[in-house]
């Protein structure tokens, strides 16, 4: 149970990251809502790795470039599955604002990315 609250921390701090820069890119920049939501999700990734391996997850005992690439592994897969689902409803429902799209996009990879890292990442 601590795993997930630790783990639900660091998404809170990703989704703060990700909302963040979506908004700031969206308003300061001629970047479109797909463009700058790529960019986004990464930098929420980025942050959300430093979180998870220093606090959420203990260290795997793999190399940190082993670690890294299995993180990103599952980060990308996670990301698609939030992208995915983000630009599908701002297609789908065009008057959807970006933000709302992220927040439910946001939940659902949050599930499958529990699981990944939990099981595949930081699993000894």
């Amino acid at each position: 149970m601590k795993k997930l609250i630790r783990f639900t921390i660091a998404g809170g701090i990703g989704f703060l990251v990700d909302a963040g820069a979506l908004s700031a890119l969206l308003s300061l920049t001629p970047l479109g809502p797909f463009v700058a939501r790529l960019i986004a999700i990464a930098l929420a990734m980025a942050s959300t790795w430093v979180f998870n391996r220093n606090f959420t997850f203990d260290r795997s005992g793999r190399s940190l470039a082993a670690e890294g690439f299995r993180y990103g592994s599952v980060g990308i897969t996670a990301a698609l599955v939030n992208y995915g689902l983000y630009s599908a409803l701002l297609l789908s429902l065009p008057g959807l604002q970006p933000l709302a799209a992220m927040v439910v996009a946001s939940i659902a990879a949050m599930v499958f990315s529990f699981f990944g890292y939990s099981r595949f990442v930081f699993r000894a």
